[in-house]
């Protein structure tokens, strides 16, 4: 029993450490475009989305669910047995993520949990205790479907903003009254992050108090102060972690114009609501990214840098098998050791999360080395510094050099 009591403790702190390295990995995102177009502050930006984090988290728990009772059949396997494959799960996730932040490679920290998951599972069990059907319907295809519906709302919100603004062209950068609006719309995407990615933590935690029989394994809800402690772990790690990704971000992204920004965001912040509310569990930064770049190629004269968006795709792509092979060698010493493995799991974990962490202070954080993959989203549209006029510049100009456009007398 006091075995199982560690177990179970070991795999809540564990969740709320890969809880607080998503928010300051993926949630920052939200807040790149304002600070990069001067519509908010970054000290400002960043405490504000630290906020709505905590409120998102409060909003829904469908995403919950899919974890808690979904992607893995619970009822196939002993307490005893999933409790530690739990934990070795997490360790893929926390692993995939502190490296991919050191490196700057793109990547998704809910595919990183998925793919520890499943790996761990995989090893401990079997393919047997993986519903493939509710991985591929709630997170294999809306990977591949978001990016591209967020991209295609950016792009046709961008071209609506530009169209309307039109008779602005002559000013220096006539739409800064976005700005305003960006406040609003990256405010709703930090409320959405929090109403999809905590939730994958709560489902986490919430899974393994049902192995532990301390819940219900009928009542698939979060109880209050799981959800308010993963509310306020995510909070945190945005706050105090995301200073790395917003710099980044802010040198990534300083080509985006308030009109795009204010597209991008409003694509992502509804995608990701109205995903969460179907208990879709996508990738924030998936979605962010598909939304950036569909708002610069709403711009007239940009172009699209398809290396960096291949190098963004192999990123979506590495995550799942990565994180879910560290989490199958998890897997592998609890099976192999029993006890011992959990330890030696421990051990492990802690070492590389503090390598990692002192590597990171060795470095200074520049596009090279820090980058995620809305920021290689910015560098993937390159924007003509002299775009071709629009059609209204060009009758103006006819309208100058034609004497009968200009009320003159042919005769």
């Amino acid at each position: 029993m006091e075995t199982a009591v560690i177990i179970v403790v070991l795999v809540i702190g564990l969740a709320l450490f890969f809880d607080f390295t998503n928010g300051f990995h993926d949630t920052a995102n939200a807040m790149a475009t304002p600070i990069a177009t001067g519509a908010l502050k970054p000290k400002v930006a960043v405490a504000l989305a630290a906020g709505l984090n905590l409120v998102g988290a409060f909003l829904s728990t469908e995403v919950s669910k899919t974890i808690s009772h979904g992607i893995i059949r619970e009822d196939q396997i002993t307490p005893e047995l999933f409790l530690p494959l739990i934990f070795a799960g997490l360790i893929g996730a926390i692993t995939w993520n502190m490296l991919t932040w050191l490196l700057g490679l793109p990547s998704s920290s809910s595919h990183a949990l998925f793919g520890g998951l499943i790996g761990a599972t995989l090893v401990g069990v079997g393919v047997m205790a993986i519903d493939f059907g509710v991985v591929m319907s709630k997170v294999i295809l809306p990977a591949v479907i978001a990016p591209f519906t967020a991209g295609l709302i950016a792009f046709l919100t961008t071209r609506l903003a530009y169209a309307v603004t039109r008779r602005h062209d002559k000013k220096p950068d006539g739409r800064d009254g976005f700005r305003w609006g960006q406040i609003f719309t990256s405010s709703l995407v930090a409320l959405a992050h929090g109403t999809n990615d905590a939730q994958k933590t709560m489902g986490v935690i919430t899974l393994a108090l049902i192995m532990a029989g301390w819940q219900n394994s009928a009542d698939a809800d979060p109880q209050l102060w799981v959800i308010l402690a993963c509310g306020l772990t995510i909070a945190l790690g945005t706050y105090m972690g995301g200073w790395r990704i917003i710099r980044t971000l802010g040198k990534g992204l300083t080509d985006v114009k308030p009109a795009q920004g204010f597209a991008a965001e409003t694509s992502t912040a509804s995608t990701i609501l109205a995903s969460s509310a179907l208990g879709f569990a996508l990738s924030t930064t998936q979605v962010a990214s598909g939304s950036v770049i569909g708002s610069g190629l709403g711009r007239r004269g940009s172009l699209v840098r398809w290396r960096t968006v291949g190098r963004i795709a192999v990123g979506w792509l590495l995550t799942l098998p990565a994180a879910g092979a560290v989490g199958a060698f998890a897997a592998w010493l609890v099976v192999l050791w029993g006890g011992w493995g959990i330890a030696v799991d421990a051990v492990a974990a802690v070492v590389v999360v503090l390598a990692l962490f002192l590597r990171s202070r060795r470095d200074t954080v520049n596009a090279d080395n820090a980058m995620s993959e809305v920021a290689d989203s910015g560098h993937a549209v390159k924007v003509k510094k002299n775009p071709p006029l629009t059609r209204r510049q060009r009758a103006a100009r006819q309208k100058k050099t034609d004497p009968d456009h200009n009320g003159g007398d042919p005769s």
